[in-house]
């Protein structure tokens, strides 16, 4: 794991060092020493030089250089100034001379030296960093659910990490649960095999609040009313868009209200809470003037007969409270159509497809606009989907085209090519569709490419019963090659819904290289 750290870097990764250390790691490649002297220094990597230290360790033994000495020459050979470079090497030499060091030898360890210090690793660093891999892949292993909840909090407000770890959490079985004022604490908490959402994780609801909505909740047992909450929860630490927040995070489901009913009742239920806690602060005077107990008159908490938000609503409710989608996902009606456009999903963009073009699909968060050198406008575009999010960079052409697609909450389909860098990853923009166009059209055509010795009256009863079973609005055109290698093309009446499903079935009767899509 130390070495692993000091490795996967961008300079040892782009000198093809780690393929030379894992080819000497398992006997593919000879493990040489230039010394006797610096094998003990260098057994450990197989005599590749890739910590700062050894660098350090070799000056000292070969050269005579005290460990401050080496450590000036580490960081010279780190900037690589010449004249510096120049002078070190020189007295490095000179050091090896008196030592009996031949001088080829000395003068080929030291550009070495001076080709690996260039991305050279502190293994102190390394291995504190290994350590810190190998506890926390321990807890991953043998108490997901804890680790899982930890990330996630440490990361509260940072909803592109968390939607990260909540995808992550998925992966391996655990149930990410809503926030709930009725169950959840300060922070995401384990709860079984699941992980309920901390309160904190809601936008405006600030941790004072979040620790006076438990205070109360502990006293009472349980929330049933919005307007038992506004008069338990002292009404210093909750104002409107306090509960606005809630509400529309689904933190108030539990109430067994629908979520437009809670949000018409805020101003009441607010104002009985205000009214009681000023009752309970001052006391209320007797008929006789003196001071009796407060008597809480009941109050009708009857509740507007209001449907329920339309489910974009409530999403976009999720998303503005929480910076992710909690019940379902606005891309989630399009995930068979999807599927069938082949797109990538935007938490498996890695190192393997930079420099490829693909199609990508979600949700635009924001755009940034921006200016050329020559004032043309061109924006970064912030595209999130049900895995994760992704950096767009639209370029001033792509721009001219496709600008008016780039809108806050519109859901495009969006051709480009990947680019991984030290900074991120993002992808360079050639064309932006709008999902709906795209998840509407489906293919025109459905082409069968069939041998004419193989279309017999069984397989053409098959086919039929299949396009009978799978109606809508594709054509179906076999196109029949005989012996001779010509293509007679015959278009059938029948339409049909041509998804990934009614393809794999046709090309189990035809072929695997049977079907084509014309869209």
């Amino acid at each position: 794991l130390t070495a692993l750290n000091a490795l996967y870097r961008p300079g040892p990764i782009q000198g093809g060092m780690i393929d030379d250390f894992i080819q000497r790691k398992h006997g593919k490649k000879r493990v040489t020493y230039e010394l006797p002297e610096v094998k003990d220094i260098l057994e450990e990597t197989y005599g590749v030089i890739l910590y700062q230290e050894q660098v350090m360790q070799i000056a000292n033994r070969l050269a005579g250089f005290s460990l401050g000495d080496a450590d000036i020459l580490r960081r010279a050979m780190g900037k690589k100034k010449p004249e510096e470079m120049a002078r070190q090497k020189e007295k490095f030499l000179s050091g090896c001379a008196s030592r009996n060091v031949p001088a080829r030898k000395a003068e080929r360890i030291f550009d070495l030296m001076a080709e690996f210090a260039g991305y050279g690793f502190n293994k102190s660093h390394s291995c504190a960093y290994a350590l810190l891999a190998y506890q926390t892949a321990y807890l991953k292993v043998h108490y997901p659910v804890e680790f899982m909840a930890a990330m996630m909090t440490a990361e509260t407000g940072n909803s592109e990490k968390v939607v990260k770890y909540i995808n992550e959490a998925r992966g391996l079985g655990i149930t990410v649960l809503p926030p709930d004022v009725n169950q959840s604490d300060v922070d995401f908490t384990p709860v079984g095999q699941a992980i309920r959402f901390g309160l904190r994780a809601i936008k405006n609801v600030g941790e004072n609040t979040v620790r006076g909505i438990l205070e109360a909740r502990t006293k009472l047992g349980r929330f049933t009313s919005l307007f038992q909450f506004c008069e338990s929860v002292d009404p210093r630490l909750i104002n409107k868009r306090v509960l606005e927040s809630l509400i529309r995070a689904g933190a108030l489901d539990s109430l067994g209200a629908r979520r437009a009913q809670l949000f018409a009742v805020i101003d009441r239920a607010m104002e009985r809470g205000q009214k009681l806690h000023r009752d309970r602060t001052s006391g209320q005077h007797g008929l006789f003037g003196g001071s009796g107990p407060v008597v809480e008159e009941p109050v009708a908490e009857n509740l507007p007969d209001l449907e329920e938000w339309p489910e974009h609503e409530l999403l976009a409710g999720e998303y503005a409270t929480l910076g992710f989608y909690v019940s379902g996902h606005p891309l989630a009606r399009y995930a068979g159509r999807l599927q069938e456009l082949k797109v990538v999903e935007l938490a498996a963009i890695g190192e393997e497809l930079n420099g490829k073009e693909i199609a990508v699909c979600g949700l635009i968060q924001g755009v940034r606009m921006m200016r050329n050198r020559e004032g043309k406008p061109w924006a970064i575009v912030s595209l999130q989907d049900m895995s994760g999010f992704l950096e767009l960079m639209v370029f001033w052409k792509a721009y001219e085209d496709y600008g008016p697609q780039l809108r806050k909450d519109a859901a495009v389909v969006v051709n480009g090519r990947v680019q991984v860098e030290d900074t991120g990853t993002r992808l360079m923009v050639s064309r932006v569709r709008p999902l709906d166009t795209v998840a509407d059209a489906g293919p025109r055509q459905m082409r069968v490419r069939v041998e004419s010795a193989a279309f017999d009256a069984a397989r053409i009863d098959d086919l039929e019963r299949l396009f009978d079973s799978k109606p809508g609005r594709c054509s179906v055109a076999f196109e029949i090659v005989t012996a001779d290698g010509s293509v007679a093309t015959v278009q059938s009446e029948r339409r049909v819904k041509a998804d990934s499903e009614l393809e794999e079935q046709v090309r189990a009767i035809c072929g695997p290289e049977s079907v084509t899509l014309d869209r």
